[in-house]
């Protein structure tokens, strides 16, 4: 079985997940199999719908937060108003954090205001971590600035993305977002991208704009989901080719994650006919660096070096189109 892709299908930011995002959740999926033998194949196959949904929301979440976090300037502007001696700013002080078009067009969007009480977001978010974010970002010089002047809606893009900027940076932020979503680290790159188009795209024509956010099919689906059931499926086929390879490795001696991310890239080698070699063996060396034990780098690139060697001698490798170039 062979599969092919369209060039760069899967890297088109405003889609939300990259292949490399799908190589990991593809890496945790199969990772858990070899912790429980127990776990089916159509068991792994909704863990992974599963996760794919959950990135989704993810994405989702971090839209409602930084829409909450910027609707407590109102608070601001409240607490403000009472002093009992304002300053200059103060009296003149405006929400506008909040009250501009772009954050508007989010909260009388109606279609993902029923997405964020589907999830529950309000329910699983006290208000106060909102209210402290806020306050700390409005202590930044770049705030100060915003709010003492006139401004644009230039202007206005430019704080929201300085106020996500900001929430990135915060450990209160991370923390709130760790809590909800273990895949934060993993799927945060990808996630802070299609934030930042959202706000620069705003207001919208759609108000299901954030449907085209779901990751394509051709990227989850055709490459993602025939990654996991295929590595699944011929484990022991894979291990038969990977085995002689291992000069004086016997493979139980590999680490679980090292020959898991072996097996997916002979999958791809062999499968992903549109996926150039060079690539697939990149990839799976930089994803060792982080998912695995420091001397995994020079481990997995040395055996696949082998592997795609061997493998294309034996005509088990047979790349078209992009997945011919080195």
């Amino acid at each position: 079985m062979r599969v092919n892709f369209k060039p760069d299908s899967c890297f088109n930011i405003a889609i939300m997940l990259s292949r490399r995002s799908v190589r990991i959740k593809v890496i945790q999926l199969l990772y858990s199999v070899s912790r429980d033998e127990d776990i089916t194949r159509d068991e792994l196959k909704k863990r992974y719908w599963k996760s794919i949904d959950t990135s989704f929301e993810l994405f989702l979440y971090n839209i409602y937060t930084l829409l909450q976090i910027a609707s407590i300037a109102e608070e601001d502007k409240d607490k403000r108003s009472t002093k009992y001696l304002p300053s200059e700013v103060d009296k003149g002080f405006d929400a506008k954090i909040y009250h501009n078009p772009r954050i508007q067009d989010l909260e009388k969007n109606k279609n993902i205001q029923k997405v964020f009480d589907k999830y529950h977001f309000k329910e699983r978010t006290d208000k106060d971590i909102f209210r402290k974010i806020y306050y700390d970002f409005q202590k930044q010089d770049a705030y100060q600035e915003y709010i003492s002047k006139p401004t644009t809606e230039d202007d206005d893009l430019e704080m929201l993305l300085e106020l996500f900027r900001y929430c990135r940076q915060s450990p209160d932020y991370n923390e709130l977002i760790e809590d909800q979503y273990v895949t934060w680290d993993d799927d945060k790159s990808l996630v802070i991208g299609s934030i930042k188009k959202v706000l620069k795209g705003l207001p919208f024509d759609k108000d299901d704009f954030y449907k085209e956010y779901y990751p394509e099919e051709e990227c989850i689906k055709d490459f993602g989901e025939f990654l996991l059931l295929r590595t699944f499926d011929i484990d022991k086929t894979l291990l038969d080719y990977i085995s002689p390879v291992l000069t004086n490795w016997h493979h139980d001696r590999v680490a679980v994650v090292d020959m898991i991310m072996l097996k997916m890239a002979v999958v791809e080698f062999m499968h992903c006919d549109s996926i150039p070699v060079k690539v697939t063996l990149n990839e799976y060396v930089e994803l060792s660096k982080v998912y695995s034990t420091s001397k995994s780098k020079e481990f997995i690139n040395g055996v696949l070096d082998k592997l795609q060697h061997n493998l294309t001698e034996e005509g088990k490798i047979s790349k078209s189109g992009r997945g011919l170039e080195e």
